[in-house]
Formats: C-alpha cells, structure tokens, sequence
C-alpha cells in the first residue's frame, strides 16, 4: 500500500472518531496486502523481483511500528522508524514512499536522505540513491555526528555505527555499483575516518582494498590490510574479516568458501568478497562460480548480492 494510501486511510479513521467525539489513537493496523505480493525491481541480471514472507514476529514489529506512525505522523522519529520496518517486510517501495512524504515535512532531512538512499539500492534505482546520498553528504557538513540505533540489533546490544558513517557507506556502495571506483574509494576512506570500532575498520577496509584493485592501484592495498589481523575482535562484521583476512592472503580460499553456507547477508558478503578478489586477480571461472552460487540464493537486498549481480551482468 503506498503512503497516500495510508494517509487518506487514516484521514477516514480521524474523522470518524472526531464525530463520535472518541481519543485519537489507533487501535489496530491498516489492512495491507501480503508483502510478498508486491514487485519491487528489475535486477540487474533481468529478473523481476518481489518481496518475501516475513515472521509472524517481524509483521508484529511493523505494525507496531505503523500504529506509532499513524498515532502522529508528524513526529520524525516515528516516521523513520515505520520506514525502516516497511522496508524490513520488504516493501521497499513502500518505505521509498514513506521517507519521500517525510522529506514534505522535513525538507532535506539527512537521516531522511540516508534512509531512502539505502532503499533506492535496494531496488537497484543507484542514480537516484547517489542524489539522495550526495545530498546528504552536503547537509551534514553543519551537524554533529552520532551513534545510529540499529533496526536489528546484534547480540551485544551494541551501536556500531553512525548517523554520517552510514551516509558514506550508502554512497561508498551505490558508486561501487555504479563503476564509479575512485568516489566509492574516497567515499570509504571516508567511512574508515569516521569508524569507531573493528567493526567499522573490516568494513570500509573490504570496499576500500575491492576500490583500489579495481583501479589497478595495488600498490596502496597492503597499507590499508595491514592492521587486519586474525585475532581482531568483531561483532557483526566476521564476513568483512575473513575476506580481507582473504585478501592479505592469511586466509586460503578453501577454508572460506563453502557453496553449502546458510543464504544470509553475511555469507553473500563473504562470497562477493572471494569472488571478486579472484575475478580482479584473472581467475575468472572461479569468481563466476561463485557468483553464480551467490545469485541461487533469494536475499537480493543484500549488498552482497546486488553487488554479484552487478559484476555477472558485465562478464556475460
């Protein structure tokens, strides 16, 4: 359902109560069609896309999430929070027209920016997300930096990244898609400059070092693996360790790769990794083994993902 949709919905409700004189809240959720009923995008291999079906737990979140929404749709926080967990659901398209609305109310809101950046990749719109990306690039240049919540914590409950770092990791990634090597290097360094923790290091380290041998400047790749170690402690990003851990050449291919790896972002990331390491070092068969192993899977908002299809759209 898009967001006018939602607001017209809830314009009827309102006045409803307003004439039996009843509170303002929301008591149960706009009815929505089954997610997984919605096409979203076109991949970049051709293929139409659609949501998946979500846990009975996860629809719980959104609807709670909505209610809050719909309870009063002029507070920000609220606004973005039933963003995200539209997106969650899979409805990215959904959450695209959340964040636009928001951006009604909010002109050139950064978090705002960064939110509907993210989605714009998600459903492989990479211009457009660059725009918004790039917006907020400028707008951020007067606000202070801060710790981002995540929409999914990890199992330590711990914030790891920030509210500018997430800017530049979305932007990193859309010029990454794009070919656009020498932005996506310097929106990356960027990240690493902004990093607080190992988690933040592996991460930007992973698409800095892919940037570099991609523009053939290898000469700079050791300096930046060089404070990768096997012993570094991570929370999230185990994925982005092996594989440059990979790329240092600590860790063998055989020890990484397994085809029989549960799909989740994760592995995607990991995979992506291996394969574009071998493809870049002319081991195309190998990389396009692995590519195709990773397009088998149905996670195809991962970044991991997107990313092989971008690079097996190319080779073929």
């Amino acid at each position: 359902m898009k967001i006018h949709q939602l607001l017209i919905a809830f314009g009827t409700v309102l006045l409803v109560w307003a004439c039996n004189d009843q509170p303002k809240n929301v008591e149960k959720p706009i009815e929505t069609e089954p997610k997984e009923a919605f096409y979203q995008a076109i991949s970049f291999t051709g293929d139409t896309l659609y949501a998946s079906a979500v846990s009975e737990k996860l629809q719980a979140q959104f609807i709670e999430k909505q209610q809050a929404y719909l309870a009063d749709s002029t507070d920000l926080e609220k606004l973005i929070w039933y963003g995200r967990f539209t997106a969650y659901t899979g409805d990215y398209r959904g959450a695209i027209d959340i964040y636009s609305e928001g951006l009604k109310q909010f002109p050139n809101n950064s978090r705002l920016l960064r939110h509907r950046g993210h989605r714009q990749i998600s459903i492989r719109q990479l211009d457009k997300a660059i725009a918004d990306l790039e917006r907020a690039t400028n707008v951020i240049l007067d606000e202070t930096n801060s710790l981002e919540d995540d929409g999914m914590p990890n199992a330590e409950g711990i914030r790891l990244t920030t509210k500018h770092g997430n800017i530049f990791y979305h932007l990193g990634l859309a010029h990454y898609l794009k070919g656009n090597y020498e932005s996506s290097l310097m929106a990356y360094q960027k990240c690493l400059e902004l990093s607080q923790n190992n988690d933040g290091l592996v991460s930007a380290t992973h698409w800095i070092v892919l940037s570099l041998k991609a523009l053939g400047r290898d000469d700079e790749i050791a300096a930046y693996l060089e404070p990768i170690k096997q012993e570094l402690e991570v929370i999230e990003n185990a994925s982005y360790l092996n594989a440059c851990l990979f790329y240092k050449g600590v860790k063998p291919l055989d020890e990484l790769y397994n085809p029989e790896a549960e799909i989740n972002s994760s592995n995607s990331a990991l995979k992506y990794g291996l394969a574009r390491w071998s493809y870049l070092n002319e081991k195309q068969e190998q990389a396009m083994m692995i590519l195709k192993d990773i397009l088998d899977g149905d996670d195809w908002a991962s970044f991991g993902y997107i990313a092989a299809e971008v690079d097996l759209s190319r080779m073929q």
